[in-house]
């Protein structure tokens, strides 16, 4: 069994080029961690692409919200429960469990006679292919070694970015030469080809054996309630934008999410999350608050920039794509490009790639409602890049400061975390667009104005993302996070 070895101080880690990285024992483990990626990654764009075909098939269209709410639901409940699953029975026999829901969920959409089913079969797609994420970071921090991690990181960030581009190309594959229902079917064998490979192949055992930690009895049935109570509730209100509908659902998710985190707090070894996990005035409680405010503010350029630069700009489909891509793109070449630095640079890099992020930001209140095109595409691969340098190290510096005890909530929070700060994100987003106008927009005016005041509501989240930076980088005392 390969077991992760100590954490470094800060400033000891030697430069690891990508020969002895990829020719390490490790590189099993790490075609294991990307292939669990890329079945979640990959799996909402394909589905995005077969869905006009799915609801000319079997109807339903009515549905198709629920189709992307049902799948991140289950996937933020699935990624909150990862790592307190692999701290009590290590993380082979979740992460294969994990992978044959996600397979089930796929041959059930794939038989599906009607949308309801397919919406069933989405909800273990969710549940099995949020765990398998959270479960890869898990792995990352701690079966890779210290040195290892940064490589491992970018790794991880290019197949996400390879998924962006394969993922819709796959699944129009399909459509045209075959069916949707064979997409969801070669999905679902990848699924299961993965858990044998986890169950049987010794090469396996050294990404998923490690030893478990007794984390008391009991599952957190009420603390995931609340939680999937909590984005529900908030993504509701922008549905109705009325005052007191809008103001009820939120403050009824907020208070969800506040009560969620006092029981987990009060629930010691069975804590879903770190000790006092959005603290600013600890590491972990600066990097988790970082990861929600910046996913949170940055969750518009994929939900509604592309109808806003269609609206205004009159881009076409195909140029409206590349823009969006253009954050993958960079993101996934940063993360290679700055992967090999040393761990005394990583409150250097991390600040740099959070200022890139926060600057994209201004970029997009300017550049969208004015144009040109070329300048919106410029700003969106601003965002990538700088999500690409900071996020490539933003793991290892917080589990270097963390309490080692923490190491596997941490490493099972962050993807959680950034899929809470997407779903509160989007539907705070909705809320401020639909209550601009957006729902009712004709004229290229209205479509700048709802722009304009899209990205002036994700201004002050991003500068509060950049203070909560801010305290993680800076010089730490000696105790742990």
């Amino acid at each position: 069994m390969t077991t992760a070895t100590p954490t470094r101080p800060v400033g000891q880690t030697d430069f690891v080029s990508w020969r002895e990285f990829l020719t390490s024992p490790y590189a099993a483990s790490l075609a294991l961690v990307c292939l669990a990626v890329w079945l979640h990654a990959a799996d909402s764009l394909i589905v995005a692409t077969m869905m006009p075909s799915m609801v000319a098939e079997i109807g339903g269209a009515h549905l198709v919200g629920w189709n992307v709410s049902l799948y991140g639901t289950a996937s933020l409940v699935a990624g909150a429960a990862s790592a307190l699953l692999t701290m009590r029975f290590g993380l082979r026999a979740p992460m294969s469990l994990a992978a044959v829901m996600f397979g089930l969920g796929c041959l059930l959409s794939a038989l599906a006679p009607s949308m309801p089913v397919v919406l069933a079969g989405r909800l273990f797609q969710g549940l099995g292919g949020g765990g398998l994420v959270s479960m890869s970071f898990v792995a990352v921090s701690v079966i890779f070694p210290s040195r290892y991690t940064a490589r491992a990181i970018a790794t991880v960030s290019t197949c996400w970015g390879m998924s962006a581009f394969l993922g819709p190309l796959v699944g129009s594959i399909f459509v045209e030469y075959a069916t949707w229902r064979w997409g969801m079917a070669f999905f679902g064998l990848q699924a299961f080809g993965l858990a044998a490979w986890i169950v049987l192949r010794g090469a396996a055992r050294q990404t998923t054996e490690h030893q478990p930690s007794d984390t008391g009895r009991g599952f957190p049935l009420l603390r995931l309630a609340l939680l999937s109570l909590a984005v529900v509730a908030v993504s509701y209100a922008s549905v109705r934008i009325e005052l007191f509908v809008t103001s009820g659902c939120v403050v009824l998710g907020l208070a969800s999410l506040a009560l969620f985190l006092w029981l987990d707090e009060q629930a010691g070894k069975q804590r879903l999350l770190p000790r006092r996990a959005f603290d600013m005035r600890r590491p972990t409680g600066a990097a988790l608050t970082m990861n929600l405010l910046l996913s949170l503010a940055t969750v518009a350029i994929s939900s509604f920039m592309p109808l806003l630069i269609s609206q205004i700009h009159g881009a076409s489909a195909l140029t409206i794509g590349y823009v969006v891509a253009c954050a993958s793109i960079s993101w996934t070449l940063m993360a290679i490009l700055v992967s090999g630095s040393p761990e005394r640079r990583d409150s250097t890099l991390i600040t740099i790639g959070v200022l890139m992020i926060v600057a994209s930001v201004i970029g997009f209140y300017y550049a969208l409602p004015r144009g040109p095109v070329w300048l919106i595409a410029l700003c969106s691969a601003l965002d990538g890049a700088g999500f690409g340098m900071a996020w490539t190290f933003l793991l290892r510096r917080t589990t270097a400061l963390a309490d080692p005890k923490d190491r596997e909530r941490i490493a099972g929070a962050f993807p959680t975390v950034q899929r809470l700060g997407i779903a509160l994100g989007a539907a705070y987003v909705a809320i401020v667009a639909n209550a601009s106008g957006f729902a009712t927009m004709q004229t290229v005016a209205e479509a700048s104005h709802v722009a304009r005041v899209v990205y002036a509501a994700c201004l002050p989240v991003a500068l509060l993302g950049l203070l909560s930076m801010i305290q993680l980088v800076r010089p730490q005392p000696e105790t742990l996070g």
